[in-house]
């Protein structure tokens, strides 16, 4: 048997180049992603999807996406197709689509045998009576008045309780294992709990779910999950996951998968083990989804793929580049470390992978009139430009020049102050690609304000000409007035304006941290090679930032641009 070498090291695949070196798992890797539909992925789930899925690639297995799909209360086909969507954007494709609720009559008959051990009980303890006889981290708990139900009359009250005969609440499924356990989570877990409520799979045929460290458990075992990775919230939960496991014994009782066998579902069980990470946090965001939705129900954000949200779909209209989060997870690495890291390290892997693949174009987006006085009315010539000056195979563009361009307008100043090399009446700049031009005059508008500059062009400073290697402090770019495409252009910004929004300890919530100014609309102008871009594709606006063309908004006819990042990292201060 062949051993790869992963391809980057980490404590987790060290354990899996040992298990395959012992023969563990007869060699085989299989992984699983299984996120619960009840809300969009977030930047931190990639994390995990990369790890899943990469360690699946990387050692020649195989990784599932399944649902967890066990609270039909708080769950949506809308999330279950969101998911989909975001693990393919993200580059990975899952060996089998599975979900909780395919085992539900495994699940069911694993509790019957349970029960048919001893080793589970139905309990008529109410929600708040089980927290009180569960004890404290320093007291043990006390055993259920109804812990010591016979084998029948427990088998009775969990075929009524599937029956739908019992209220919500009425009674749960309790695994029996130790009140007095340091490990709360062992002191009898509810294994399942009454509620009658419809699910997007199975409609209202289970008036009974499963809780999750049941689930999780079985359905790894049953599609013979090798290797189950959790973040580290689930490290006290490893004993119970290992307790079903065992005690449920699913390889030397096949009969409890023969729903699935006769449902044509593939099927072979194993003795998966559970390895905890620590889950991805990055500052300047919430990863709770319960805040996550609250931004969306109550309107604090446009939707879950705001541009400014930490969600995939939020990201990926933002423009990241699913191989920057990708590089990013990769940079992080994986371990037990409970770590924040700074945003401004994402954004880097964002500007490195857009500096490699994104063409260059002119847009101004803050304009200001032009006005090149000694080029004659009408005129208008063809510039040649590289689309990257760092990579020839990228090709070439022509941009218009005419007598009447735009030019930001923070790329001139009347009174100037100390260092600033762009232009000033009297002073002259270098249009890039054209010559150096000179401030002659200014118009200005009724309130005063500059609406027009007014400026000659050094003829002898054009390409080819003798001059025009005579030097000049400050270039500036531009775009042709007559030519240039006018674009709504969205200037994002963090959406909260502190490191730690969690942090309450002032009195105030997360929402109290909103930034009134993630975002900024401009009317701006793109040079007219931009009148074909398609939504989602990416450039450099030189001098500005990296854009996308919005996946929603813009259209043909209707360009419409989000920032995605600026050119160096303003992530320190605001950006403007």
């Amino acid at each position: 048997m062949t051993i790869e070498t992963p391809t980057s090291n980490n404590f987790i695949r060290q354990i899996i180049v040992e298990d395959r070196a012992a023969g563990k798992h007869g060699g085989s890797v299989i992984t699983r992603f299984p996120p619960e539909p009840n809300g969009y992925l977030h930047l931190g789930h990639a994390k995990s999807i990369c790890l899943n899925f990469g360690i699946a690639r990387d050692f020649g297995g195989v990784c599932h996406l399944r649902f967890d799909d066990t609270n039909p209360g708080k769950e949506d086909v809308e999330y279950v197709e969101a998911i989909k969507d975001d693990v393919r954007w993200l580059g990975f494709e899952w060996d089998e689509l599975r979900h909780a609720s395919d085992y539900f009559e495994v699940f069911y008959l694993c509790g019957q045998k349970l029960i048919r051990d001893g080793k589970a009980f139905v309990c008529d303890l109410s929600a708040d009576q089980q927290r009180e006889y569960r004890g404290t981290l320093t007291e043990p708990g006390r055993n259920s008045p109804w812990r010591d139900r016979s084998v029948e009359e427990n088998l009775d009250l969990f075929t009524r309780m599937r029956a739908g005969e019992f209220a919500d609440g009425a009674r749960t499924l309790r695994a029996k294992i130790d009140m007095a356990s340091g490990n709360i989570n062992l002191r009898d877990p509810t294994l399942y709990r009454i509620r009658k409520v419809t699910h997007q799979n199975t409609g209202d045929a289970w008036p009974i779910y499963p809780m999750y460290d049941f689930a999780h458990s079985i359905s790894d075992a049953v599609e013979a999950i090798t290797h189950s990775l959790c973040t580290l919230e689930f490290e006290d939960h490893r004993p119970l996951y290992d307790w079903c496991i065992r005690e449920v014994d699913l390889p030397h009782h096949p009969e409890l998968v023969e729903p699935l066998i006769k449902a044509g579902l593939h099927t072979v069980v194993s003795t998966p083990q559970q390895i905890e990470f620590s889950r991805g946090n990055l500052n300047y965001t919430v990863m709770s989804k319960r805040k996550l939705i609250s931004l969306v129900q109550d309107g604090l954000v446009d939707g879950w793929d705001d541009p400014r949200m930490p969600t995939l779909s939020g990201a990926r209209r933002r423009g990241y580049p699913a191989a920057a989060i990708r590089a990013f997870w990769q940079r992080v690495g994986v371990s037990k470390q409970i770590s924040v890291i700074d945003y401004s390290v994402l954004e880097g892997c964002v500007r490195e992978e857009l500096d490699a693949n994104a063409p260059r174009r002119f847009a101004v987006i803050d304009p200001l009139k032009l006005v090149i006085t000694n080029l004659p009315e009408g005129h208008v010539e063809s510039l040649t430009f590289p689309n990257h000056p760092k990579n020839e195979a990228f090709g070439t563009r022509t941009v218009a020049l005419s007598r009447e361009l735009w030019i930001e307008r923070e790329d001139f100043i009347e009174v100037p102050p100390k260092g600033f090399h762009r232009l000033v009446p009297g002073g002259e700049v270098r249009l890039r690609g054209v010559g150096i031009v000179k401030c002659q005059d200014v118009a200005k508008d009724a309130g005063g304000n500059v609406s027009e500059v007014r400026c000659t062009l050094d003829l002898e400073s054009r390409t080819g000409m003798p001059g025009a290697e005579r030097k000049v402090k400050g270039t500036i770019h531009w775009v042709s007035a007559q030519h240039a495409l006018a674009a709504d252009v969205h200037l994002y910004d963090r959406l909260f304006n502190v490191a730690d929004p969690d942090d309450e300890t002032d009195g105030k919530t997360y929402r109290d941290h909103l930034n009134p100014d993630s975002r900024r609309t401009v009317r701006g102008y793109v040079e007219a090679s931009l009148a074909g871009i398609e939504p989602e594709q990416s450039v450099q606006f030189e001098r500005l930032g990296y854009f996308v063309a919005d996946r929603v908004e813009h259209a043909p006819g209707k360009p419409v641009f989000n920032r995605i990042v600026t050119l160096r990292d303003s992530f320190a201060k605001p950006a403007k």
